[in-house]
């Protein structure tokens, strides 16, 4: 009992010595950091989104596969309003996250509405390359489909008609972003067996007796040749109209020219039905006519040939030349119901 006591009164005693020696001020000061009971702020839908933007962010990087060391990811989600702004903040943490990282990705809504069946797709990049490469092949997946684009800040922004309708659309972005983000093969290491357009250039002219702008006016000129000679102009119209022509000359452009000279098809010219026509073709500087004359051999319309330099020397060597826009496009309309 006497030992309770003293316990007791050591205690009361330690107790009042406390209270005694408390500062009232930091009593007040633990208070009031003491949290109250309160109800938690209104989250905004903004908040919402943010947070929404963020998870969805996260998630796709989760997911996301790697090409050639790049990092890959599509998303496609539902949203009501708002898609571009929406989806500018999952681009834009999926970008800061991986900021030190070579990566690329692409997010879109798949939302449909009474008013509209398109929807906002953004292809963003840690490189330009990256992303120009990924919306060339996006234009070709949705080609037809792509209402409205636009580039910004490592990011392309378009709007899509029935993005996400068919399951086709996600395998297609991402075989756009495998393919994209793929390294560049090797110039100097190309497949077996191939060759490179200087290398057929110098192989078909080596099969060809090609000629000077004068010398093939001689041949047109010539009364003692037997076999028929046409001078045949296969560039463009836009560049015929720009540059001029040459009158007198057989208009065909270059992708029909086999067609048009093949004795043995039906849809050749009138003129083509022997082999030993002497036809000299020309361009507008001399290559794609070497390559186009040396097709027409391989038929075996072994005369063919074309004008070292094309028309550009043909007209530096002061030879005529029609520079009438007019009869260029006359001559245009008369070899239009030809070729």
């Amino acid at each position: 009992m006497i030992g309770y006591r003293m316990v007791g009164s050591t205690q009361g005693s330690i107790a009042r010595s406390r209270s005694d020696t408390t500062d009232p001020a930091s009593v007040v000061e633990e208070r009031a950091l003491v949290p109250r009971s309160s109800s938690p702020p209104l989250r905004t839908l903004d908040d919402v989104r943010d947070q929404v933007s963020q998870e969805i962010a996260v998630h796709t990087i989760t997911k996301a596969r790697y090409m050639d060391g790049v990092r890959i990811g599509v998303r496609l989600v539902m949203s009501k309003s708002e898609d571009e702004y929406f989806l500018g903040q999952v681009a834009g943490r999926i970008q800061h996250q991986l900021s030190l990282h070579e990566h690329l990705f692409a997010v879109g809504t798949t939302a449909q509405t009474a008013r509209s069946a398109s929807s906002t797709l953004i292809i963003c990049g840690s490189s330009p390359d990256f992303v120009q490469r990924a919306v060339l092949l996006a234009s070709s997946k949705f080609i037809g489909r792509v209402i409205a684009a636009k580039t910004k800040d490592y990011r392309w922004v378009a709007t899509i008609q029935d993005l996400g309708v068919s399951p086709y659309d996600e395998d297609a972005l991402w075989d756009v972003l495998s393919k994209a983000a793929r390294s560049p093969m090797d110039p100097l290491a190309p497949p077996p067996g191939s060759k490179g357009i200087d290398q057929i250039l110098s192989e078909a002219r080596a099969k060809l007796q090609r000629i000077s702008p004068e010398q093939a006016l001689d041949e047109l000129r010539e009364t003692q040749v037997g076999a028929p000679t046409f001078l045949v102009d296969i560039r463009p119209q836009a560049q015929r109209e720009k540059e001029g022509g040459i009158h007198g000359s057989l208009i065909i452009e270059r992708n029909v020219l086999e067609w048009r000279f093949d004795p043995r098809c039906t849809a050749r010219l009138a003129i083509a039905d022997r082999y030993d026509l002497r036809i000299i073709v020309f361009c507008q500087e001399g290559y794609t006519s070497s390559l186009a004359a040396y097709s027409l051999q391989q038929m075996g319309l072994l005369n063919a040939t074309d004008i070292i330099g094309g028309f550009g020397a043909w007209r530096e060597a002061g030879l005529p030349i029609d520079l009438d826009r007019r009869d260029a496009r006359s001559l245009v309309s008369l070899a239009g119901s030809v070729v």
